[in-house]
């Protein structure tokens, strides 16, 4: 497996992939509109082209022999206004970490959130936030493994449905002024 960052040339894999995974672990929660509705706006190659067009975001693919097989998506800057007290000063906001449904367990999701935190650091990020669904537990393993700690309770909006989410957060000590 290799990591390396997105480029234009990948947006149609990108979009495929972000659509796939998405309705592989959530899309049975959701009528099909309100599915329709949110890849229609957020997991679309003119969506990722904007992104990778953003100097805050970030994005890295995990592939293997050309085959992409993970995403990571980051944005440095953005926090959540949700945040109890202390505010971080320079956030960053992990904001997709999605593996192809074959590839889960083979240690890309492991790759691409190593990368994400080296790359907060690197910015001089003092804290790295993201949002989970409340019922994924898996995933919430996975960031507690990390050092993530659930620090407030956040809506996420798929179409006209409002998941429970929780908002994560991972202090980076010794980052930024």
């Amino acid at each position: 497996m290799q990591l390396r960052p997105a480029t234009p040339a990948d947006l149609p894999a990108l979009a495929r992939l972000g659509r796939e995974s998405f309705v592989a672990a959530f899309g049975h929660l959701y009528r099909t509109e309100d599915l329709e509705r949110f890849l229609a706006e957020y997991r679309t190659e003119e969506r990722f082209a904007a992104q990778l067009a953003e100097p805050a975001v970030l994005v890295q693919l995990a592939e293997d022999q050309g085959q992409l097989l993970g995403y990571c998506l980051i944005e440095r800057g953005h926090g959540f206004a949700e945040r109890p007290a202390p505010q971080p000063r320079r956030p960053v906001f992990l904001s997709q970490l999605y593996c192809a449904a074959s590839a889960t367990g083979r240690g890309i999701g492991a790759a691409l959130i190593a990368w994400a935190i080296a790359e907060a650091r690197a910015w001089g990020a003092d804290e790295i936030q993201l949002s989970v669904y409340s019922e994924n537990l898996g995933a919430q393993r996975f960031y507690r493994r990390y050092g993530f700690a659930k620090l407030a309770d956040i809506d996420f909006w798929v179409g006209n449905h409002r998941d429970d989410e929780f908002l994560y957060g991972l202090r980076l000590t010794g980052a930024g002024g």
